[in-house]
């Protein structure tokens, strides 16, 4: 009879336990901190090739992959001609150049101030009187006498540069003139002629290119003998009163020394 009672005793309790447990239930717990990184891990096996020897290409590997540099295309069409842009500062000054070729002497042995390369006259004469005949005619008045190579008293223009000159004269007269042109050791003149038959005025012009050496001369002459007219005998006259006006021109065209 003990023995009934001490399992009726321990039976109750666990009834009691269990009601305890059932009416009493328990909060979940907080969460716990993260847990640290874990190890790095092992290095991975090298991938596939793009083609396989035994099997189709992989699409995507050949996508990645660069290729080969292609052609250069056609050239495109010239664009617009762009804005003028804004001028920029003035660059720094270059190294000085090479020293040019050594020059050519023209004036040997003479200075700067004695060189006379330009020659230049012209004279006027203005009288009543018709010019002796075939003799040089002489002036009143130098307009122009650079280095003055013309001496109007004689009427003799002396070369001082070699070379190609160019004379030339004009007469303004109511009567008929013949003048000619005179270079010093030639025979023939250059005579040009005009015979007035209406007693007006007329206007005889001559001009000639002479080569010259130095020292040789020119000059203007009248002639008489050159003349188809009897009016030059009366136009010689004294008595004749009408002007006669004669322009002697000439210059270096350039020289040959």
């Amino acid at each position: 009879m003990g023995a009934d009672f001490v399992c009726a005793v321990l039976f109750t309790i666990g009834l009691v336990l269990s009601a305890v447990e059932c009416n009493c239930n328990g909060h979940p717990g907080e969460r716990g901190p993260p847990g640290r990184d874990g190890l790095a891990g092992m290095k991975g096996q090298k991938g596939e090739p793009a083609v396989w020897v035994d099997g189709p290409v992989d699409p995507s590997m050949l996508l990645r992959l660069r290729g080969d540099k292609g052609n250069s295309g056609p050239q495109g069409p010239i664009g617009p001609k762009g804005y003028r842009g804004d001028v920029g500062a003035a660059g720094m000054a270059g190294q000085p150049g090479p020293p040019g070729p050594v020059g050519i002497n023209l004036n040997s042995g003479q200075s700067a101030s004695n060189q006379r390369t330009h020659s230049a006259f012209s004279v006027k004469r203005n009288t009543t009187r018709y010019p002796p005949f075939n003799q040089k005619i002489t002036y009143q008045e130098a307009i122009v006498n650079i280095n003055n190579n013309f001496v109007i008293n004689t009427g003799i223009f002396t070369c001082t540069t070699p070379g190609f000159y160019y004379f030339t004269f004009h007469s303004v007269a109511k009567v008929s003139m013949c003048l000619g042109l005179v270079k010093e050791g030639e025979p023939e003149k250059i005579v040009f002629c005009d015979e007035n038959t209406r007693n007006s005025e007329q206007v005889l012009s001559g001009g000639v290119v002479l080569e010259l050496t130095a020292g040789q001369k020119v000059w203007l002459e009248s002639y008489k003998d050159q003349q188809q007219s009897l009016q030059i005998a009366k136009d010689a006259d004294a008595r004749d009163v009408r002007e006669k006006l004669i322009v002697f021109n000439g210059f270096l065209i350039f020289s040959n020394s």
